[in-house]
């Protein structure tokens, strides 16, 4: 072990560096990083996001981190108030330690709970695919070059910003976006309440307006193609709760063919029959499903990566799983399925909220 500056360093370094018109650049990874150059050992205080491959850290440096046999968690908080009041930090604190002359168990995949462990690791030796492989992100549905073949004017449209200041109403990097605003930006120019009574073909987007979920008309040529867009689908909210272990998802619904989100949303699955999709509702439902959700979900947000752990199912009628039963008798079947011990199965049972 080569010399260093110090023995120890110990501290609660900087978290981010604030940015203008994007959300705030972590810098606690950079300030660990440079303690673990010039100290033998370190105890640091910090955002734990990145315990869960989550957040802006680079995912390099979380995957280092996450498997550097030298570095553990000494405690994990995921209610950041309870250390540091007023401050609501996403995802939790953690205190953590790095020794150079000592060697630990790599964390390789953090998890809150023994339990959740154990059951993690069932899974993990039973399955090798995983619901991650059918979700599509919200930035997944694009804007054809159709839109401002036909109308132009949009390009010189302007809005003001926060400050006041005159700006371009669809920003260049995000032309072909439906962003979470669309429905405000392009309103009576590209979306419509009803339906056009024309000879175009139109099909649906979901998104929000004034704060409620709302379904709106657009001319199918300026849709991209997408892969779930002429299939069915479930639908559900790109941001959700806060991350807590058990939390209930908020409405999830069935999408018909013909019918996209912007990016307000996730869609899960391009199923070729309705029966699959509502199967494939129920399944999320389960506490069984947002269980396995939980073990990298630690923030409002749930993009393809936090369902990683979530194992696929079949969503057939061939399925190992009879998808006609109630939400709570397909988590029963799924405990069996994947041998969950009475202790697992009650930790499920009385950390996560029922939905039906």
């Amino acid at each position: 072990m080569s010399k260093k500056l110090f023995d120890f360093c110990i501290g609660n370094p900087p978290y981010q560096e604030t940015q203008d018109a994007t959300s705030d650049k972590p810098v606690y990874n950079l300030f660990m990083d440079a303690c673990y150059n010039v100290a033998n050992k370190t105890e640091l205080i910090h955002p734990a996001r990145f315990l869960f491959n989550a957040g802006k850290t680079p995912k390099d440096w979380n995957q280092k981190m996450l498997n550097d046999p030298h570095f553990k968690v000494l405690k994990y908080v995921q209610n950041s108030t309870e250390v540091f009041e007023n401050a609501d930090i996403k995802g939790g604190v953690a205190t953590t330690y790095r020794d150079d002359a000592k060697k630990f168990e790599p964390i390789k995949i953090f998890t809150t709970f023994e339990e959740l462990n154990s059951i993690l690791n069932k899974v993990k030796s039973q399955v090798n695919l995983f619901l991650d492989k059918l979700v599509y992100a919200p930035e997944s549905y694009k804007f054809t070059e159709q839109l401002y073949i036909e109308h132009p004017e949009i390009k010189k449209m302007k809005k003001l910003n926060k400050k006041g200041e005159e700006v371009p109403l669809i920003s260049d990097g995000h032309a072909f976006d439906l962003v979470t605003n669309i429905f405000e930006s392009l309103g009576n120019i590209a979306f419509f309440e009803a339906k056009p009574n024309d000879d175009e073909k139109y099909v649906q987007i979901i998104g929000r307006l004034k704060n409620e979920r709302k379904v709106m008309w657009v001319k199918r040529s300026y849709i991209a193609d997408h892969q779930n867009l002429e299939k069915w689908k479930v639908i559900l909210p790109k941001s959700n709760g806060s991350g807590a272990i058990g939390e209930v998802l908020s409405t999830p619904l069935i999408g018909e063919p013909l019918i996209g989100h912007n990016q307000t949303f996730i869609s899960i699955g391009a199923f070729e029959t309705k029966a699959e999709a509502e199967a494939c509702m129920k399944y999320v439902k389960t506490k069984f499903a947002r269980t396995m959700l939980g073990v990298l979900k630690i923030t409002q947000h749930n993009p393809a990566s936090t369902w990683r752990y979530v194992p696929l199912q079949d969503f057939t009628s061939a399925s190992d799983i009879d998808w006609s039963k109630s939400v709570h008798e397909i988590d029963e079947q799924l405990y069996q399925k994947y041998g969950l011990s009475e202790n697992e199965v009650g930790f499920i049972e009385t950390n996560v909220k029922e939905m039906e």
